[in-house]
């Protein structure tokens, strides 16, 4: 039997589900890859994703190669032609199977469906493996059968069942060869710059993410220490190769129980990592449940009446990094120059527009998607509602962070303000952490940093009326 076996942001051959199990039932096996610019631009990805895809896919082909499997790379405009497009395909390499990881966003899921009823209506065996994450989203309920929104109930049952689910699956042996010739992976795609994708800082491939892996196996013991300062090298820096695939979920809850020889609570550090793993498939669990948050609304539907400024010259100064306020500018200025955000200040950042500058959370999530390399649906929805305090198991609208304390506890010495802002390299520390100090500092040492967009005391009373009476 031969196999068409449909990628998409699963980007490897190890520990592959759709390709693991096609390889198993298959005599031969087509790879494909189908690019879709305008769907892309629609969903805000960003361009250093989509180049950051592209890199991958020219690696995935060379080891598909090697297993004689050619990767065929075609594009349509939106996913529309997605189910005849892949029926076709099937049918011109006389393949008898289609085999792909689910994704489960809303447009997604609907894609898919229309696809496999198009291509099971012409005689195909479908198949459609969980791969994305480390237990399927309807594996955990309620005892009445509904969807968590709560997430320390959800993590109590994940951990019963993740242990259950880490079995990495082997790497496909070579197949039988067949007469197709491998598409060219193009180098650019129709409405993407990808003339600054910072190639130099997220290096392509799952050699590089396993040794991105493997770097932060030797140090997970102290994540939980080090996971809030941006200024060291305290985080896994693993999302842009989970979000594109090209490392599995189950791949690094294997590295944490390997390093808590068999135990995912051995330390604090590798308890809280994978918390973090939990927390990605709790978002899921939630786009899922509850499909209204991809679909621009609040999972709590009494926040829809917050009166939220449309500001676009105060957006502006915070897209930019010039709202005056050190430990925010720098996080939106790192987004701006790498396409990643250290996740403490993803916090930091979303929590001053939605707080202090009463700008719609949605304008934010929209920004941070055409920004970040690792731009995630369920993820970056699930953080922007949780720091708006819209979402499911958000925190409370009247608790609201302070850009100086929360500097002052992650950044003290300035390092990663100073490293971002240039501006503040001569002011003295505490100055970077006090609003006054940092106003007479501005003067003193003729920075030219902007002036505070805003009054933090102010603005801060102005959220809470908003949101205490929406």
């Amino acid at each position: 039997m031969r196999s068409l076996v449909w990628f998409r942001r699963d980007l490897r051959i190890a520990d592959n589900s759709a390709l693991h199990h096609a390889a198993k039932d298959s005599d031969s096996i087509i790879g494909l890859f189908i690019v879709t610019p305008r769907q892309w631009q629609q969903h805000d990805d960003a361009p250093a994703k989509v180049s950051f895809w592209m890199r991958n896919l020219q690696l995935l082909s060379a080891d598909l190669e090697k297993l004689n499997v050619p990767l065929l790379i075609e594009t349509c405009s939106t996913w529309d032609a997605v189910p005849k497009l892949v029926a076709d395909l099937a049918r011109k390499h006389q393949c008898q199977q289609l085999c792909f990881n689910r994704e489960y966003e809303v447009n997604e899921s609907r894609r898919d469906g229309a696809t496999a009823e198009r291509c099971q209506a012409d005689g195909l065996v479908v198949n459609r493996y969980h791969d994305r994450i480390i237990v399927p989203p309807r594996e955990i309920k309620t005892k009445d059968g509904r969807f968590y929104s709560v997430f320390t109930p959800y993590r109590k049952v994940w951990d019963t069942k993740a242990l259950d689910q880490i079995k990495v699956l082997s790497k496909p042996k070579p197949l039988q060869p067949v007469k197709v010739k491998a598409s060219p992976v193009p180098d650019s795609v129709d409405g993407f710059d990808f003339s600054d994708d910072r190639a130099d800082l997220w290096v392509a491939g799952e050699k590089q993410a396993h040794k991105t892996l493997k770097k932060f196996a030797d140090h997970v013991g102290g994540y939980d220490d080090w996971r809030d300062m941006p200024s060291v090298a305290g985080t896994s820096l693993l999302s842009p190769y989970l979000a594109a695939g090209v490392v599995s979920p189950r791949q690094c809850m294997a590295m944490a129980v390997k390093a808590g020889d068999g135990k995912i609570d051995a330390s604090d550090g590798i308890r809280t990592w994978v918390s973090e793993l939990t927390w990605r498939d709790f978002y899921t669990h939630v786009l899922v449940g509850f499909p209204r948050v991809s679909m621009h609304r609040p999972f709590k539907l009494k926040t829809e009446g917050v009166a939220w400024r449309y500001d676009k010259s105060d957006f502006k100064a915070w897209c930019q990094g010039q709202t005056g306020y050190p430990i925010v500018d720098a996080g939106m200025r790192q987004l701006n120059q790498t396409g990643w955000m250290h996740n403490r200040l993803r916090m930091v950042t979303a929590m001053f527009l939605t707080k202090n500058l009463l700008i719609d959370w949605r304008w934010g999530e929209k920004y941070f998607m055409e920004k970040l390399i690792d731009g995630d649906v369920a993820a970056n929805n699930g953080g922007w509602q949780w720091s708006a305090s819209t979402g499911t198991d958000a925190v409370p609208y009247f608790r609201i962070f302070s850009p100086f304390s929360q500097s002052k506890r992650f950044d003290s010495e300035g390092k990663f303000i100073r490293k971002l802002c240039p501006e503040l390299k001569s002011v003295p520390s505490p100055a970077l952490h006090d609003e006054k100090k940092l106003s007479v500092a501005r003067k003193e040492h003729a920075t030219g940093y902007p002036e505070f967009i805003v009054n933090y005391k102010d603005s801060r009373a102005r959220a809470l009326a908003a949101f205490k009476s929406p």
